[in-house]
């Protein structure tokens, strides 16, 4: 129900498959008509200027318009967004490259680009009148879960691998949450989701398995766009496990064209998802080596949020790669430490084995002439290393 502290210009949802409409007023997890991802429509044409932008709070919530919260006073916050754009000079000069930027989303709360999206899906699920949410993680989802669900006064249940580093099964107890443990990778962390839900008392926020995530999520690239004086990357480069931000992204700046905070006509960068070599299931369907990710069967990586074995939004993530003429690769557990060593000693930056996983790839591509050095680089790092240490310890020597 729209009140009086209604910003959002939200329309409606569409599933992503058939384009259904659906409703927007109330809590959904997939389409009602093809178990699809549903995705948030928005009145572009009553939205404002991006000069509005100016003086606002830097946050995430300065783009409340495009964001689907109807009622200000459901906002669940703790300060997400605005993550730092930082130039790589040192590893810039070291290949070659003109221009290589990394955004930091290991700043955020909680310490990675989760806290977005579970901001925006408890927010939603505040104000839709859930009872509580769940959710299987490989660990840094589970923690925002937790952590946002306490500030707005819901119960959390987290369900994640054994092996996740007991640094994240930790932070979900402190905030409250009840974690239970599976034996597996998140697929059959999202199995015993089913079970303990079947009766759908709480709201399950898989990835893509309800819209709002992914609208938290798509900030990151209304975000790089306006940190860059809305000049765009020649090619960003993200790591790609369940996918959503990857998707996210791409529908942001769909949307800044259509706002014409973009021109209609500017081109929009190559996309590429990173994936790791042990749980590479994009890849292996890009590459035409399964006919997609239905049976492909993973195992665990020191990434832990790069094991997902059958993403949902695969069919998105191939979308984005073939709008955008981009590409996916896996890069190996002992290339992730290098990439890790690189950033930690060149430019002080101690990334998730995510985010190192990206700079490798663009090692990678540039090695093979998909990427050029005169290409303006962007890398998407996704979290802290501080909590990977149970997986990284001891390998920081080459």
């Amino acid at each position: 129900m729209l009140t009086a502290t209604t910003t959002s210009r939200l329309s409606g949802l569409h599933c992503s498959r058939c384009r259904t409409p659906h409703e927007a007023a109330r809590l959904h997890t997939v389409s009602a008509c093809c178990a699809a991802p549903l995705l948030a429509d928005y009145d572009l044409s009553t939205a404002p200027p991006r000069s509005a932008l100016a003086g606002r709070e830097a946050s995430m919530w300065r783009y409340h318009e495009l964001l689907p919260l109807q009622d200000e006073a459901h906002r669940v916050s703790l300060g997400e967004g605005m993550t730092p754009l930082l130039p790589l000079p040192r590893l810039a000069a070291r290949y070659g490259l003109r221009a290589v930027q990394l955004k930091d989303e290991g700043q955020n709360p909680t310490g990675s680009f989760k806290a977005r999206g579970l901001s925006m899906a408890v927010s939603m699920a505040r104000e839709l009148g859930a009872a509580g949410c769940i959710i299987p993680t490989a660990g840094n989802a589970g923690v925002a879960l937790a952590a946002y669900c306490a500030r707005a006064g819901l119960p959390a249940t987290v369900v994640m691998p054994r092996h996740t580093p007991a640094a994240f099964q930790e932070e979900c107890r402190w905030y409250g949450a009840e974690v239970e443990l599976v034996d597996g990778l998140i697929n059959d962390c999202a199995a015993r989701v089913r079970q303990l839900n079947v009766a759908g008392q709480l709201l399950d926020v898989s990835t893509l398995k309800e819209p709002y995530r992914i609208e938290g999520k798509k900030t990151m690239g209304y975000e790089l766009a306006e940190q860059n004086d809305w000049r765009l990357p020649d090619v960003i480069l993200y790591p790609a496990g369940g996918g959503t931000g990857l998707i996210g992204i791409w529908k942001a700046l769909r949307e800044m064209q259509a706002l014409g905070w973009l021109p209609r006509e500017a081109k929009l960068p190559r996309m590429v998802a990173v994936q790791a070599q042990s749980c590479c299931p994009l890849v292996e369907t890009l590459a035409g080596r399964q006919p997609d990710c239905r049976h492909y069967q993973g195992r665990p990586t020191i990434a832990n949020g790069l094991a997902v074995p059958r993403p949902l939004g695969e069919a998105l993530m191939l979308q984005v790669l073939a709008e955008s003429n981009g590409t996916a690769l896996a890069i190996s557990d002992e290339d992730m430490l290098t990439g890790m060593r690189e950033l930690a000693r060149l430019e002080g930056l101690f990334v998730a084995p995510e985010g190192a996983a990206v700079w490798m790839a663009a090692r990678q591509l540039l090695t093979a002439g998909w990427l050029r050095p005169d290409e303006d680089i962007l890398l998407l790092n996704t979290g802290s290393a501080q909590k990977y240490l149970a997986n990284v310890q001891g390998r920081h020597a080459d």
